[in-house]
């Protein structure tokens, strides 16, 4: 079986994506279509638990939302006028139905449903903790230690509880959580993972991304601030501060590629954010050549910009299909070379004789790349440079990104000149940090990062506790993050 999208399988993973609404007939429906709209954040599997005043009723699947909540059978499965639904890729981990969130448990004053976007960096020392104190896991998810810790915490109120585990967690997450008393949404202290909330007439919704509401309807409010807090129930909404202040440290690459383009992330237009990138890179790493090529379809924001910052036409040197599957049996060893051209292939009539600018938003192993170069020399490019619209990789993410282990980042084992060898193009410049910030509109602070950039300079904002502790056998590899 051969990869039939040679270009996004060599791409850091989108995390996952959550969406919860509160005061809303049909709930669920609402939930299907916010799902949809991230689908870009998890593609493995998809799930939805809504409350209906009495009980708790949940559908989880493998696979796209579409197909999985698209039926009238299923839907009438999840009444209620309230729920949440989570996309999910797992980062680290097995790939299995018993990790496909939200994950729900009965506790001891009532159901508890929890969708998590991010990845806690300490799970793996919790979990030791708690199955020593008897604590029987389900899963292989570190979203499940969530609510262990809320089971065993000794506090009598349920969002004390919650405010208890969330206090002895590390690392990025960002929660709608479903309970008998009300709809909670919570961001991590250091604001690593987005979240945002709207409203649809009477309802409350929250979400991974502001695209999910504009697909309901609804109406952006404001994102839900780094380590706030809220509830929304009969009584109304109410937000809490729980946590004690840190300098707050989003996640820079949601702007370089996680979320969608039409998205709005702190603030800021993602796809104005990307063009501002090209721009940034082109006065970096000018280029004499005919064409500015993107890199479909990550690379298209950021290859506009720096077409209209340096003056050279911007044009479709590499056209996509969208109606090829992610996976093509190939009928015979001879032709599985040709499987890459199902789904992307170079657009001879125009690339042939020509020097072209290829813009894509990140390196990550190399092989998208040396695949993109040789096509557009096959094609008869007569000069190949790249131009990257992020700094180098070099670093992994532990916050619930799917980055590779670090001896297998091409940053991390070769400098850039190494690196354009490698690739076979004529030239190679990558925007530097400082250029990063500079188009987000910031100058970075080197002593204190206002974003979280580790993934480029190794510089994390939390302890991880479970990658560094010795004891922990398999460390990370045995949690599923969301």
């Amino acid at each position: 079986m051969l990869t039939t999208n040679p270009f996004d399988d060599d791409k850091l993973r989108e995390e996952c994506g959550v969406f919860g609404i509160w005061g809303a007939d049909n709930a669920a429906s609402f939930v299907a279509l916010g799902l949809h709209a991230l689908q870009h954040r998890g593609q493995e599997a998809a799930g939805i638990t809504s409350f209906d005043g009495a009980h708790f009723h949940s559908h989880r699947a493998m696979g796209h939302v579409a197909g999985n909540f698209d039926s009238d059978e299923v839907m009438r499965r999840l009444p209620g006028q309230t729920g949440i639904g989570h996309v999910r890729y797992s980062t680290t981990g097995e790939t299995a139905l018993r990790n496909v969130q939200p994950l729900f448990a009965e506790l001891n004053d009532g159901g508890f449903a929890v969708a998590h976007n991010g990845n806690l960096s300490n799970a793996m020392r919790l979990r030791r903790t708690l199955n020593r104190r008897g604590s029987i896991f389900q899963s292989t998810s570190d979203t499940e230690v969530i609510i262990h810790l809320v089971a065993t915490s000794s506090y009598a109120a349920p969002l004390d509880r919650l405010i208890d585990a969330l206090k002895q967690v590390e690392g990025a997450y960002a929660l709608v959580v479903l309970t008998e008393e009300g709809l909670i949404a919570c961001r991590d202290p250091l604001g690593i993972r987005p979240l945002v909330m709207g409203k649809l007439g009477d309802a409350t919704i929250f979400a991974s991304e502001t695209v999910a509401l504009d697909v309901v309807g609804a109406t952006f409010i404001r994102d839900v601030e780094p380590g706030e807090l809220i509830i929304v129930n009969a009584s109304g909404l109410r937000s809490f501060r729980p946590f004690q202040p840190v300098q707050q440290r989003p996640c820079i690459f949601e702007h370089v590629y996680f979320a969608r383009p039409d998205s709005v992330v702190d603030g800021t237009s993602v796809y104005e954010a990307r063009k501002g990138i090209g721009a940034e890179l082109s006065r970096e790493s000018p280029v004499d050549a005919d064409y500015v090529v993107p890199v479909p379809d990550s690379g298209v924001p950021a290859a506009l910009g720096f077409s209209q910052a340096s003056g050279i036409p911007f044009e479709l040197g590499i056209i996509r299909s969208h109606y090829v599957g992610r996976t093509f049996i190939q009928p015979s060893q001879e032709v599985r070379h040709l499987g890459v051209k199902l789904k992307h292939n170079a657009n001879s009539a125009l690339v042939d004789g020509k020097r072209i600018v290829l813009v894509d938003d990140s390196i990550v192993r190399g092989t998208t790349s040396l695949k993109i170069v040789q096509m557009m020399r096959d094609a008869g490019a007569r000069e190949v440079h790249m131009r990257i619209a992020s700094p180098p990789t070099r670093h992994s993410c532990f916050y619930g990104v799917d980055t590779p282990e670090r001896a297998k980042l091409l940053a991390a084992q070769m400098n850039v000149e190494q690196m354009r060898d490698y690739i076979n193009a004529d030239s190679l410049a990558f925007i530097s940090i400082e250029g990063l910030y500079r188009a987000l509109g910031d100058t970075r602070d080197a002593a204190r990062p206002q974003r979280c950039d580790a993934c480029f300079t190794g510089d994390y904002p939390t302890e991880l506790t479970d990658c560094d502790d010795k004891s922990s056998v398999g460390g990370l590899a045995l949690v599923a993050s969301a």
